[in-house]
């Protein structure tokens, strides 16, 4: 269990943070990059949790989302790691926990009416957020991208963080009454 003693060390007070594997880089590094955008990924779906009660009665997406956030730490743990150290194994997103989001995206999407239009972030301050967060996501996802252009990453947690966007449109769309709710985009109805 990881133990915080100090909140502060000053060791990135010069631009610089440590990995995982203790080697440190510059703050901008593409894999400090990668899994900052996860961490406010997180923080986003906390967000959109605190509005999820009064549209999930069950409480299925609020556990859900519960779940994931665990999961995004396990990511963020996984991205920080770059390689596998010899005293160690290092904390791997599993394919398990990306086969879960799948069928948490089929349960979730049979329910909901069929898309006639693109969908607009809107409708409920909940699928508002969830939608925030998909979109935060994806930068995510584009920065694991970029990184494995790079470095090695896990593959898992690509296909995670791909299938996390996924879910998180579904869960936006069902918390706007199952579809009934959602805004749908009227291609050039400004003009």
């Amino acid at each position: 269990m990881v133990q915080l003693t100090r909140i502060y060390t000053k060791g990135g007070d010069k631009g610089s943070t440590s990995l995982g594997s203790g080697k440190r880089v510059k703050k901008h590094d593409l894999r400090v990059a990668a899994y900052g955008t996860v961490d406010e990924a997180n923080a986003a779906i906390g967000v959109a949790r605190l509005h999820v009660p009064g549209v999930d009665p069950t409480g299925d997406i609020d556990a859900m989302l519960n779940r994931i956030q665990n999961d995004l730490f396990d990511l963020g743990a996984d991205l920080c790691q770059p390689e596998d150290p010899k005293d160690y194994p290092p904390l791997r997103v599993a394919e398990a926990q990306v086969e879960r989001l799948e069928r948490e995206i089929d349960r979730l999407n049979a329910e909901l009416q069929p898309l006639k239009s693109f969908v607009l972030s809107g409708g409920t301050p909940a699928a508002a957020h969830l939608h925030l967060a998909r979109t935060v996501t994806r930068r995510a996802e584009r920065d694991i991208t970029q990184l494995m252009e790079q470095e090695p990453v896990n593959p898992a947690a690509l296909r995670y963080i791909n299938r996390l966007s996924d879910l998180l449109f579904v869960m936006a769309r069902f918390v706007n009454d199952k579809g009934a709710a959602d805004v749908l985009w009227v291609p050039g109805k400004n003009r």
